[in-house]
């Protein structure tokens, strides 16, 4: 994962790393539900003790049995729809508790990975309009909320890699199937200078940044490439993203995270997955600076056999 993140020329034998930006089917792979979110909030403080080490035994032992080269560890709350928290999360102290508990359990063999978000998104739906309409009408209060976000995903970032992180993503959808969501006078107003900012002092701080955007990028590519980050996760194949044309573009500036396509995943066949990885590693691990996964969260909804499908392709052509 090192290399990759660093792109450095593989070394004969070695391997694509494999990383996932968020696994929701743990259980499926180990018999063992982890306890998070909700569930996790209502227990006692020994029961929250237990919790913490059964979710670091299951992390390490499905991380091992898939050859996962990192994990990420759970994020902090968030509402997929309007009172209603995503699945991968735990509360703010239990959060760094979980990572020193994982660092121990798993020891030096996967990196630890965690999500300190330093940099604006587009709106969600519950504001996109207002928030559209500020761009135009009080561009001054964007330029707040952006710094607001920065400082604060730079103070998240201290505590998470105090605890034992290794590397840290901001999720920032900046784009959807069109396009980036921002015109580009926006995108160098709104988003660049704090993306590099975000990079410059997590990279103070001794640790890999990585981008996270869902949607079709090309037209910001360069720029991002440029940013100092060391990786770009997602490539976000129903957004018309081919891993090929960005490696070509970004031409060795970026890791490239993802890429196999979710809806495959979730919809298509065991043998249609296979080919579709097999493809994507032939075509794109020359030189390093590729990480494979899913090209966006890896849901409950995949099945077992079809993740399994993308190993077997793994362990044909993943090695270099």
């Amino acid at each position: 994962m090192v290399a990759a993140l660093e792109r450095s020329p593989p070394l004969s034998g070695s391997t694509v790393p494999i990383w996932e930006l968020e696994f929701h089917i743990w259980e499926k792979f180990s018999g063992c539900r982890l306890t998070l979110g909700r569930e996790f909030a209502k227990l006692t403080a020994k029961e929250r003790d237990m919790a913490l080490n059964k979710n670091a035994e299951i992390f390490a032992e499905v991380s091992k049995q898939l050859h996962f080269a990192a994990i990420t560890v759970p994020g902090g709350y968030w509402e997929i729809a309007p009172g209603k928290p995503a699945y991968f999360w735990l509360p703010e102290t239990a959060r760094y508790k979980q990572i020193k508990i994982l660092r121990k359990t798993a020891g030096s063999e996967f990196m630890l990975i965690a999500g300190a978000s330093g940099v604006l998104a587009m709106p969600e739906a519950s504001d996109y309009v207002e928030f559209s309409l500020k761009l135009f009408d009080a561009p001054e209060e964007i330029d707040l909320a952006a710094r607001k976000l920065l400082d604060e995903g730079i103070e998240t970032a201290k505590k998470l890699i105090d605890s034992g992180v290794e590397c840290l993503y901001t999720a920032s959808d900046i784009a959807d199937n069109r396009g980036p969501y921002y015109n580009p006078e926006q995108i160098e107003r709104f988003v660049m200078p704090y993306l590099r900012e975000w990079v410059s002092e997590v990279k103070k701080m001794g640790v890999y940044a990585i981008l996270h955007s869902d949607g079709n990028l090309m037209a910001c590519l360069d720029k991002i490439a440029d940013s100092g980050i060391d990786a770009l996760q997602s490539i976000d194949p129903l957004a018309g993203m081919d891993m090929r044309k960005v490696k070509s573009q970004t031409g060795g500036r970026l890791c490239l995270c993802g890429n196999v396509d979710c809806g495959l995943l979730i919809a298509g066949s065991a043998e249609q997955i296979f080919e579709s990885t097999r493809d994507l590693l032939v075509t794109c691990k020359d030189e390093g600076g590729l990480v494979l996964g899913a090209s966006n969260a890896l849901q409950h909804e995949v099945a077992a056999e079809n993740y399994l499908a993308m190993i077997d392709a793994w362990k044909e052509f993943g090695v270099y």
